[in-house]
């Protein structure tokens, strides 16, 4: 039989097994393996390299592919092929000594329809900004390596890549801030705090929630945190500036399981704004993952009894964007269609858009849908009868992102959800931080001196973000930040209604964060 594998000139010529000789040296493997008691089959059986890529392998439980890598590997997501490899040329153009790098963080493996859709917005979004730096900034230095962390479902494999991160801030990586943290989970906060603890700069996208943040009296439990979204009190604070809501006609809808710190900053903020309301709130308990089904359906048709027996119209939902839909299309077929009612909720509304079992039907029985975004394509263009606001936002600045954006794909990338513009905004806002760290006569910035940026980073030295100005207070958060009101239309859309402020109006031109404390 001739030798078909070409081998090294000069070496020794390699056996070619056909299929029936390689099963039948695995089957006799199995069988002296098994006096041993089976050890070592798995390894017999199953090849040693689990790599899936430079810096990523396949988790032996999952068969995920996580890990960290920026040479175009999509995680086996074939949706994130085409930025990914995007991403992947952009890099290669790098010299060696010319880059600091900036990481994504994110659960890029979810299997969960929403969270995937959330996460390749992300990433184009980022990566249209990583484009910008590069190749549209003036020449600034350093250039931007973009690389991508998969943290596996649930972030599951938090721990496990914040340690192989903390392991780049040397050469050649040269890793100088995380983006993405996109979720108010106990996973993500334990990530920010174990990056933050190392030293590395961390700038959320989409975490809303209260307690992973720092402020007064927090004694600065993540030094290096900024956000570019407004916390979930501020998004409370200013739906409750739009709505002028009646307390004495609303009534909360909650989730009682605890750990989800999107959940319970949420409802505590809610609850706040609904002080002196006649009724208790109504409760719910979500599945342990809350983007499962479960039974809540059936617990949300008695809430709908109930809710008709009030004199309730509005009604305030702290919870994940699967029981808010499925609560949603329980309301669309209560006992009490002639009377109207209003939901109001957090920037989890966001994901109501793509979601396919979402009974559209339900949104012309009197029932109006309205969340608090965290950007939305239409908040800073000039409308029929609407203006843009003098400050707090720029209309120049959404139309770059426009531009931007569009290199991320061959088709039009999707912004109704909001997601790719806050991800370009917190990509922006960590070159910005990288930028000025940077000496004037080094290639780029200490580790250690761009996680002491973010109190700088206001007034003149804002962010132009294309949600809005961002200007951050001395503990890194976002100062009286735009927040687009946006209505769930009858067709599913996502409308785009006018944008509110935490603080009733919006910041003035120097925009200065106010003394706290």
């Amino acid at each position: 039989m001739p030798d078909r594998i070409p081998r090294p000139f000069g070496g020794p010529r390699r056996r070619v097994r056909t299929p029936r000789q390689k099963l039948v040296i695995t089957l006799v493997g199995a069988i002296v393996l098994f006096g041993a008691g089976g050890y070592g089959l798995r390894e017999l059986v199953e090849p040693d390299d689990r790599s899936c890529a430079a810096g990523v392998e396949r988790t032996v439980d999952t068969g995920e592919c996580v890990g960290v890598n920026g040479s175009g590997h999509a995680f086996e997501v074939p949706e994130l092929a085409e930025i990914a490899d995007a991403i992947g040329r952009e890099n290669a153009t790098l010299k060696p000594d010319e880059y600091a790098t900036v990481a994504v963080l994110l659960p890029f493996t979810s299997p969960d329809p929403g969270m995937r859709t959330k996460v390749l917005h992300e990433v184009q979004g980022a990566y249209a900004y990583q484009f910008r730096a590069n190749h549209e900034s003036n020449s600034q230095t350093p250039k931007i390596r973009l690389v991508l962390a998969n943290t596996g479902k649930g972030n599951a494999q938090w721990e496990r890549i914040t340690t192989q991160l903390a392991t780049m801030t040397g050469g050649p990586d040269r890793l100088r801030a995380v983006t993405g943290v996109a979720t108010s989970s106990t996973e993500m906060r334990k990530s920010v705090t174990a990056l933050t603890g190392a030293g590395i700069a961390v700038v959320g996208t989409t975490i809303t929630a209260d307690d992973i943040a720092n402020g007064p009296g927090s004694a600065n439990r993540y030094p290096g945190l900024a956000r570019v979204s407004p916390t979930n009190t501020d998004e409370a604070k200013a739906l409750a500036h739009f709505g002028r809501v009646d307390a004495a006609k609303a009534i909360l809808v909650q989730d009682t399981r605890s750990g989800d710190h999107y959940t319970d900053t949420l409802k505590s903020a809610f609850s706040t704004t609904l002080k002196g309301a006649p009724y208790e709130p109504q409760l719910f308990t979500s599945p342990a993952d809350q983007t499962e089904e479960g039974t809540t359906a059936n617990t949300f048709r008695q809430i709908t009894h109930l809710i008709c027996d009030t004199r309730a119209e509005t009604v305030f939902f702290a919870g994940r964007h699967t029981q808010l839909r499925q609560f949603i299309n329980a309301l669309g077929a209560r006992g009490c269609l002639d009377r109207s009612f209003t939901i109001l909720t957090g920037d989890e509304g966001s994901y109501l858009g793509a979601d396919e079992k979402l009974d559209r039907s339900a949104l012309k029985a009197k029932l109006t849908v309205r969340y608090a975004s965290l950007a939305h394509p239409d908040a800073w263009k000039p409308g029929k009868g609407r203006q843009v606001p003098a400050t707090g936002g720029s209309v120049v600045a959404y139309k770059t992102f426009e531009t931007d954006i569009a290199r991320a794909s061959k088709k039009p990338v999707a912004l109704a959800d909001g997601q790719a513009i806050v991800a370009y905004d917190a990509m922006a806002t960590a070159v910005h931080a990288i930028r000025q760290a940077t000496p004037q006569d080094a290639q780029y910035p200490e580790l250690a001196d761009v996680v002491t940026q973010w109190p700088q980073v206001k007034g003149s030295l804002r962010v132009q973000g294309a949600s809005g100005w961002i200007c951050l207070d001395n503990y890194g958060n976002p100062y009286n930040k735009a927040v687009p009101i946006v209505e769930l239309a009858q067709d599913g859309s996502q409308r785009f209604v006018q944008i509110a402020w935490p603080e009733g109006r919006p910041p003035a031109s120097s925009c200065l964060p106010p003394k706290k404390g």
